[in-house]
């Protein structure tokens, strides 16, 4: 018998005999409770019953790394999977990819409810129970299109990933066989610290034209802890969460007649969205914005020249056919704004250019992927555009990522970090085809956040399709990621919009670079990160009722209405309630709209002009006379203060 030498990292090189699996080894050197789901022979990923027939090097993957995740939660979707199509044998299995903290899989199925959740949830737990060795299978072409035969999906992923004339891999445990290139754990056993968590509708290929899935999502850990923490940061989060937040205080509400994803800006969550913007027009002046205001729809014509269509077809309402032409409603505020830039001739010496916009735009969003305010049809766009030399943009991209700190830690934000997103050369069909300009303005901005020295990773694949740009991704309660800003630099709207100015030598100049910005995403998806932040306590500039006024009885319905006037003539937004309700009730009652502060009125604060204060963050104070918690609150609202003012007791 022939031998191979492995190298196991810090134990050294070991002997073994040739034909002894990756599994065998990581148990000879780590033990058999080492925490490893899979292998690492030779740098790839393999199963524990991959077979080493020459000398190689073996590392564990332990569960509770990144890739351990990976595999844990890709194996726990095949788990969901075998559930399934024992409970409902006409359900076909689609695809089951692991996402960040769990897994979900896409079934052509009937809908499901929160019932038959936890009935698969237990019949996973009899097969985990069971452990069921997870087993690596070769199958030609034939033998796998035989098998999987009455799952059309299958055969179209067969079609696309792996041709018609070569074979792969299937993972079968216990009676169930699914077609996967792998690694997975090696058995069910391994899959306990799991929970199926909710549902969804999906379409086959992301594609509203195909057939309608049921997506069932899941979480699963390597251990028990990791699971229980998870469990802690959902129910943490459902109590940030917009949706609930925004009912109670009813800041926005969406109706089916008016259709999904299309809010309705309620009274206080109008007071909330006008606050903000108020703030980005002052910035925005301070920086040297001019605003302008552009229509909701145009002729098809604009968004070719911009290349919208086609790069962003999908993401655009159908067209409108008019008398005049066809038009589209708006998805962007850049075509209209690169019109206003070329409205007039242009000089060297008035750029940077700067145009800004709140404009509202329109989104053809799939039914399934809308969720709250996170995700709309309508979005008011916190946007503009910035018309310069090359010379310029690094100044201009310099100051855009400091007025995204600035209003990050203005708005309580301290989770997030920078992005540069890069084109993926491989999908010409997805970006401008240009490789030489690609290069240049990725290599650009790379240097410019080198010179600023803010830490960046890179994400190929995420540019926009007309140039790279800089994400701020800005991490939930929930732990999740999401792109809440952008700086995008736009090489290609010179040459569609024939953009220039008059240079020095009086010569027009094409070399016009276009940065687009939003600092502040778009209002909606702004709004349900700040309410999740502050789980609806706004700081008190924000706040849509700054103070709510309780009288104890009747006898202080006068003193109210003073003290409602002393407010409303420094600019607080109050609200006064003189009802004959106990204090009690009216305290839990207002408590849901989350004022600020609440003023409590009774007998001694009316014979002496003061008030007795209770902020929202448990600080109570007596005795405070009327004219300093008014000349108090107004500094704290006009100097935007993010913390709560201490309120001390006079008394």
């Amino acid at each position: 018998m022939s031998m191979i030498a492995v190298d196991v990292g810090a134990e050294g090189t070991h002997e073994y005999a040739t034909g002894i699996t990756a599994g065998e080894v990581i148990k000879n050197v780590h033990g058999k409770k080492s925490g490893a789901v899979a292998a690492l022979v030779d740098g790839v990923e393999r199963d524990f019953s991959h077979i080493l027939e020459s000398n190689c090097s073996v590392e564990p993957i332990l569960g509770e790394s990144e890739a351990g995740l990976y595999i844990l939660r890709h194996s726990c979707a095949h788990l969901l999977a075998q559930a399934v199509v024992e409970m409902f044998p006409d359900a076909k299995p689609t695809i089951g990819p692991p996402i960040d903290h769990g897994f979900y899989y896409d079934f052509h199925m009937n809908p499901i409810g929160d019932e038959e959740l936890r009935a698969l949830e237990k019949k996973m737990n009899q097969h985990i129970r069971a452990n069921h060795a997870m087993v690596r299978e070769e199958y030609g072409n034939d033998e796998l299109r035989e098998m999987f035969s009455d799952n059309k999906f299958k055969l179209e992923i067969m079609d696309d990933k792996i041709g018609h004339d070569v074979g792969s891999s299937a993972y079968r445990q216990g009676d169930f066989v699914d077609l996967c290139r792998g690694p997975h754990v090696p058995s069910t056993a391994h899959l306990r610290w799991f929970k199926l968590t909710s549902t969804s509708t999906a379409y086959w290929r992301a594609d509203s034209k195909r057939e309608s899935l049921v997506r069932i999502y899941g979480m699963c850990y390597a251990t028990k802890d990791g699971l229980k923490e998870r469990q802690r940061q959902i129910e943490e989060a459902s109590k940030r969460d917009h949706k609930k937040i925004g009912k109670e205080m009813e800041l926005y509400m969406i109706d089916e007649m008016i259709g999904k994803g299309l809010p309705v800006w309620l009274p206080n969550g109008e007071i909330l969205k006008s606050e903000i913007e108020r703030f980005a027009v002052e910035t925005e002046e301070a920086y040297g914005y001019d605003r302008v205001t552009t229509p909701v729809l145009a002729k098809k014509q604009l968004f070719e020249c911009s290349g919208h269509l086609p790069h962003y077809a999908e993401g655009m309402y159908p067209p409108m056919e008019m008398d005049d032409g066809t038009y589209y409603l708006k998805a962007m505020n850049c075509p209209m704004h690169h019109l206003v830039f070329r409205n007039k001739k242009r000089s060297y010496r008035e750029l940077p250019i700067r145009i800004a916009e709140y404009g509202t735009v329109y989104r053809n969003e799939l039914s399934g992927t809308l969720a709250g305010l996170l995700r709309v049809r309508m979005l008011s766009m916190n946007d503009a555009h910035i018309y310069c030399t090359l010379d310029q943009v690094a100044e201009e991209v310099r100051a855009n990522v400091q007025m995204v700190k600035d209003y990050y830690e203005a708005f309580g934000f301290d989770d997030y970090h920078l992005r540069l997103s890069l084109w993926d050369s491989e999908k010409n069909d997805k970006y401008i085809d240009q490789p030489e300009n690609w290069e240049a303005t990725e290599s650009h901005l790379r240097s410019i956040l080198d010179d600023i020295g803010v830490p960046y990773v890179e994400a190929i694949g995420e540019a926009a399709f007309y140039g790279p740009k800089i994400d701020i991704q800005f991490t939930t309660a929930l732990g999740r990621e999401e792109s809440m800003s952008t700086i995008q630099l736009d090489f290609a709207a010179k040459d569609r919009f024939g953009l220039s100015y008059k240079d020095e030598n009086g010569e027009e100049n094409g070399e016009v670079f276009v940065i687009h910005r939003a600092p502040l995403s778009t209002h909606e998806r702004f709004v349900a990160f700040l309410t999740e932040q502050w789980i609806g306590n706004f700081p008190t500039w924000l706040s849509p009722v700054q103070v709510q006024v309780i009288t104890i009885s009747e006898k202080q319905k006068q003193y109210a209405v003073e003290v409602g006037d002393a407010l409303k003539a420094a600019g607080v937004r109050v609200n006064i309630d003189d009802s004959d309700a106990t204090i009690g009730k009216k305290i839990r009652m207002h408590r849901k709209m989350r004022p600020a502060y609440m003023l409590i009125l009774g007998e001694d604060e009316a014979a002496n002009s003061t008030v007795s204060i209770r902020a929202r963050n448990g600080d109570q104070s007596n005795g405070v006379p009327l004219v300093q918690f008014v000349a108090d609150i107004f500094a704290e609202i006009t100097n935007r203060e993010k913390e709560l003012a201490l309120v001390s007791d006079s008394q």
